[in-house]
């Protein structure tokens, strides 16, 4: 009899949580049950006519054959605009290279670098695929633990601590997935400093959520100047131009570590969608007023998902100054007996209650390095978000 033995592979990482809990809202409702869905990070909005008009163009142009694998050159030249007008960096076109996602950006830097034992770095809480494409290399994932107090943001002196001789990768986002931290100007020069002293650690820098950023202007890592060539820098259009399925992400970093991503790709997927390509010209370059309207609407949510944790008792958050999560601790709620009889232990089981009793799907914390936590979308629609939170307190209210 034929057995198939899979490879061991698969056995190094996990199935990402946030996917998980997004297809087990979707197998809910196809039985009829009316889910509110507060779990995945995918703005609600749709891509800007512009963009879709230019996407169309190309179509009509005959752009439907293969790429280079780095992608085409004036879409590499758009990127280095874009950096140039909105984060005054300087790069060429052999300093970039387009994927299929921002994901598939940070994958490849990571299979670039990364070796068997080599340790990486990530402050928690983080987003889910950071370890497990580190464990895929044959990594060894190094977490530092930040605090609510400190608004989940790593420090000079923790980073200082926890390099060693074998730290070969510093892995984080500014804005963050999941809790909406973001770093000032001086936060990011302190980390520097450290780095500066430690020429042996490469630094990944994902800023998927520039565009949501709330409060003041966003700031990168690879500005010091002193440091940018060890700076990875990862960004995409998914969610700042309401992009998800285009599959467009970028990576700028030196021409070694281009040339390095390239090689991968090019056993991988090759090249990106081609009209994808000819769209993110136009979205990179052409009006970002379609963004700014954008963020102005999840800014009003975000005030209004502020409101609702503060009706809901013994839960502590910060309030996200980037991205479109909060990040609620809900460990008052653990050891609690639901209607029932079952004691929820975690936030695992407290996930697990909110999507099958109350018909609300949020993701657990642990899957972010923060077991005490929640992690709650505002990526929706204000009626979703109304209806979820709720939800959310009269089923937390039946707890005992």
């Amino acid at each position: 009899m034929y057995f198939m033995q899979l490879s061991l592979l698969l056995e190094k990482f996990n199935e990402p949580e946030t996917l998980k809990m997004a297809k087990l809202g979707r197998e809910l409702k196809a039985q009829g049950i009316d889910i509110t869905d507060l779990s995945l990070g995918e703005p609600d909005f749709d891509t800007p006519i512009h963009i879709k008009d230019a996407a169309k163009k190309a179509i009509d142009e005959n752009y439907s054959h293969y790429t280079p694998v780095v992608g085409y050159a004036d879409v590499r030249e758009a990127v280095c605009t874009k950096l140039k007008r909105d984060n005054n960096l300087d790069y060429t076109i052999d300093q970039i290279i387009v994927s299929t996602g921002a994901k598939q950006s940070i994958a490849n830097a990571v299979l670039a670098l990364v070796d068997a034992g080599d340790e990486v770095i990530i402050p928690t809480p983080y987003w889910v695929t950071y370890s497990e494409i580190v464990r895929l290399a044959g990594g060894v994932v190094k977490f530092v633990h930040t605090t609510i107090q400190n608004g989940y943001k790593i420090t000079a002196d923790e980073l200082e601590k926890a390099i060693t001789p074998a730290t070969k990768l510093f892995m984080f986002s500014s804005p963050c997935n999941p809790t909406g931290a973001v770093y000032t100007k001086a936060e990011l020069q302190a980390l520097a400093n450290v780095f500066a002293k430690n020429e042996h650690v490469t630094i990944m820098s994902d800023e998927i959520y520039e565009t949501i950023n709330y409060d003041a202007p966003h700031e990168s890592i690879a500005q010091f100047d002193f440091l940018k060539e060890r700076v990875i820098l990862i960004n995409g259009l998914s969610k700042g131009y309401a992009m998800t399925g285009w599959r467009f992400g970028y990576l700028a970093a030196s021409a070694t570590i281009v040339k390095a991503c390239e090689k991968l790709q090019g056993q991988f997927t090759s090249a990106t969608c081609s009209i994808t390509q000819r769209a993110a010209i136009v979205a990179l370059t052409g009006s970002q007023q379609s963004t700014v309207d954008m963020v102005a609407k999840f800014k009003e949510r975000r005030e209004k998902v502020i409101g609702f944790l503060k009706e809901i008792p013994a839960i502590e958050y910060t309030i996200p100054p980037g991205a479109f999560y909060v990040f609620p601790d809900v460990s008052a709620y653990f050891n609690k007996k639901t209607a029932a009889g079952v004691i929820l232990k975690d936030a695992d089981e407290l996930c697990m209650y909110l999507l099958h009793t109350a018909h609300v799907s949020v993701v657990t914390g642990r899957a972010f390095g923060q077991p005490n936590c929640i992690r709650i979308s505002f990526a929706t629609n204000t009626a979703n978000i109304e209806k979820g939170f709720a939800k959310i307190k009269n089923a937390l209210a039946n707890l005992v």
